[in-house]
């Protein structure tokens, strides 16, 4: 039996269906995470509720929500890490804020083995899955312990979206603070707090990762203090290299804002109290944001400056 050319056309689209379905990028609540998957492959992990501490040894203070737990490339390679054994209140991707002053009082929400601040996962008030991409907004509360009883200071969402154009997967991160009452919270100058990254373990110590920054400079002690465009941080994990460009956007508050690169450790910090003090008031929300690109292969400096154009608004 001879087939129609329409029988074809028609088959032709479905396989056409078929295979877009496959490259869909689709988001999920799974328990207490949210899991993006492309092609069924994980490439992002948002953990929500507070998941089981990892370790026996680690004090309940460490267990905590509402950060990214895990980055991947497409070929499947982790970016990140989770509860590392040396800083166990690092993960993946989180924003708190470490030297505050709030109400009279210190509160410490980056060190959180301290007990006198948390970042609390509130809700997940939006999921969508577009086809090309797909994200969700999550909402988050800085508690300050340090007060007689319990204090929110901070009201923050999360508005995140994931795509995959060509070979790379592409976060694009919004953090929207607002204050919870009338008082500011207070950000004295510090070498680190704001938008953290924390690498794959396999790159620990001095020699484990490498980093190259907009201005081209790969040396880690000299990126530290610097402000720039866009920094890459990656290495081998196992026989594969990959790693992560973190592009600062040009509308955030001190853009580029300066770096906080630890050298002995795969931690990269966006940090504007590094430029000295600031302060959230309750009549201006602080937003904060930025794009990471996570790619297998060693860093592209020119690959890298058209993606910059691009966020920027330039093409």
């Amino acid at each position: 039996m001879v087939k129609s050319a329409g029988f074809w056309i028609a088959m032709s689209s479905l396989a056409a269906l078929s295979t877009l379905s496959r490259a869909e990028i689709v988001a999920k609540r799974e328990g207490n995470q949210v899991i993006v998957r492309k092609d069924d492959r994980v490439v992002l992990v948002y953990q929500a509720d507070p998941g089981p501490l990892p370790r026996k040894d680690l004090p309940e203070l460490y267990r905590r929500g509402g950060y990214i737990a895990t980055l991947r490339t497409l070929a499947g390679v982790q970016v990140t890490d989770d509860f590392p054994a040396d800083h166990p209140h690092h993960h993946g991707v989180w924003s708190p804020w470490t030297k505050t002053r709030f109400q009279g009082r210190t509160p410490d929400f980056w060190n959180m083995g301290e007990g006198t601040g948390r970042v609390e996962f509130v809700e997940l008030k939006a999921l969508h899955n577009r086809g090309t991409s797909a994200g969700f907004e999550a909402r988050h509360r800085f508690v300050d312990l340090s007060a007689e009883k319990p204090v929110t200071a901070l009201w923050e969402t999360w508005t995140i979206e994931v795509s995959a154009p060509d070979h790379r997967v592409v976060v694009d991160f919004t953090s929207t603070q607002t204050c919870a009452t009338e008082s500011p919270l207070i950000l004295p100058e510090h070498r680190y707090g704001g938008f953290g990254f924390r690498g794959n373990r396999a790159w620990n110590g001095e020699d484990g990762c490498d980093f190259l920054a907009a201005t081209g400079e790969t040396d880690r002690l000299k990126i530290e203090n610097t402000r720039q465009d866009w920094c890459w941080i990656g290495g081998a994990v196992g026989d594969r290299t990959a790693g992560v460009y973190i592009l600062c956007h040009p509308e955030n508050f001190r853009a580029p804002q300066p770096i906080r690169a630890h050298p002995e450790q795969p931690f990269f910090c966006y940090s504007p109290p590094k430029a000295g003090e600031m302060s959230i008031r309750p009549d201006e929300p602080y937003v904060a944001r930025y794009r990471l690109i996570i790619a297998d292969g060693v860093p592209d400096a020119e690959a890298a400056e058209t993606w910059w154009r691009e966020y920027r608004g330039d093409e």
